[in-house]
């Protein structure tokens, strides 16, 4: 299985077959527009500029479950990311990326590459350990996304090769993107 073998709905309501990214090197993120992270929007779409013309594209998935912080409706998400930090890639519409409502294509990745850690040098890391070990005790051994603007790197072959967690500078983000072009 790759992750060409699943559609997704974008944020218009209409399904989007996954092959149509086909030998492209795809970033799979989680986003939420009033999130600590949501900055990286802006490093983000500097990516995705600097090499969109080597076939490069990142596919945003918002989501609502990590402290409520992507409330608004699919337009009104797409015009926040658009006005504010001028996103062109390609957004989609809001789902669960863990639990029983899970879209599948996150239960894919997930199973492909669990949870690695946080990195240690971020400032808000200590701040997510701190809230997740309160809910979630053994929460570092599951697999399921721990919060927003977790992103999936995707060779040109469909396969998943790297899980960045949302404290991932996104300078290596960007290395290990430029080493599958």
């Amino acid at each position: 299985m790759k992750i060409y073998d699943f559609n997704v709905v974008n944020n218009k309501g209409a399904e989007v077959s996954l092959s149509e990214f086909k030998n492209k090197v795809v970033l799979i993120i989680n986003s939420a527009t009033e999130c600590g992270f949501t900055p990286q929007y802006d490093n983000l779409q500097d990516l995705y500029e600097k090499y969109s013309d080597q076939d490069f594209v990142i596919l945003d998935f918002p989501c609502n479950q990590f402290g409520k912080q992507a409330p608004g409706s699919n337009d009104e998400i797409a015009s926040f990311c658009q006005s504010r930090y001028g996103v062109k890639f390609p957004i989609f519409d809001k789902i669960d990326v863990n639990g029983e409502n899970a879209n599948p294509l996150f239960d894919y990745l997930k199973g492909q590459i669990g949870f690695n850690g946080f990195d240690s040098n971020h400032p808000l890391t200590p701040i997510l350990t701190s809230m997740l070990e309160r809910d979630i005790p053994n929460y570092n051994e599951s697999p399921d996304i721990k919060w927003n603007f977790t992103k999936f790197l995707i060779d040109r072959d469909g396969n998943v090769v790297e899980r960045f967690e949302p404290t991932t500078d996104m300078s290596h983000v960007e290395e290990k993107v430029k080493e599958l072009l």
